[in-house]
């Protein structure tokens, strides 16, 4: 029986009904013998599994150095990065712009790379995983794109989401101050039909109620039946 999906750490696993608190595996032959119970070794650092549960595999150690990096790398913004006032828009544009050169310099790198590198270049790798209770080294060759590529393609990708984010800030700022100015054009009408009116000074002193009541009687939504 293989392996069941692994749970993450801190929550409920539902194949065994506890909190795994170290490794997101099971003990070796517990989930055949139909009585599954967490693996207390602890995990490699980055990952969620030990070295028994696949944490010595090619691919583990790759993502088990890159989660350390990040982790670094994220500590030490929170430690060091200063606090910057910018409008939501002009955060979105500057987002833009620097994806934008991202783009551009994977985009060179590419049109730099061999028709060889472009086809894409065979990588072997060996995970290491249990099929009953057993240890199992598993080779396989895949062709790969290179990291130029990929760079590029993820780098793509971020650019047309902040674009579109960009896009809708935009529309939406449009219609504000488009209603804005609306409002100033409804205003001005008012101020010139009471002018009109020669109102006495006591039906005067009603129009700060009654204009601002009646205006949030146009604007209010109203209820279908």
């Amino acid at each position: 029986m293989t392996e069941p999906p692994r749970t993450p750490r801190g929550t409920t696993c539902p194949t065994c009904g506890t909190i795994h608190e170290r490794c997101t595996a099971h003990k070796s032959g517990s989930i055949k013998a139909g009585n599954p119970r967490p693996c207390m070794a602890m995990p490699v650092n980055g990952l969620t599994v030990c070295t028994a549960h696949g944490g010595k595999s090619t691919a583990a150690k790759a993502a088990a150095g890159r989660r350390v990096t990040e982790a670094a790398a994220a500590k030490e913004a929170a430690r060091f990065a200063t606090r910057r006032d910018i409008h939501p828009a002009d955060a979105l544009l500057e987002l833009v712009q620097w994806t934008a050169g991202e783009v551009d310099y994977w985009r060179g790198k590419v049109d730099q790379l061999a028709d060889d590198e472009l086809a894409g270049m065979l990588t072997t790798k060996t995970e290491q995983g249990t099929d009953r209770g057993e240890r199992t080294d598993v080779t396989t060759t895949e062709a790969a794109e290179h990291i130029y590529i990929r760079m590029l393609g993820k780098a793509s990708d971020r650019l047309a989401t902040y674009a579109a984010a960009a896009l809708r800030a935009g529309v939406e700022e449009r219609r504000i101050r488009l209603a804005e100015g609306q409002g100033a054009l409804v205003a001005t009408v008012i101020r010139r039909v009471l002018d009109a009116l020669n109102l006495t000074p006591a039906q005067l002193e009603q129009v700060p109620v009654i204009v601002p009541r009646e205006l949030r009687a146009l604007t209010a939504p109203r209820e279908t039946a």
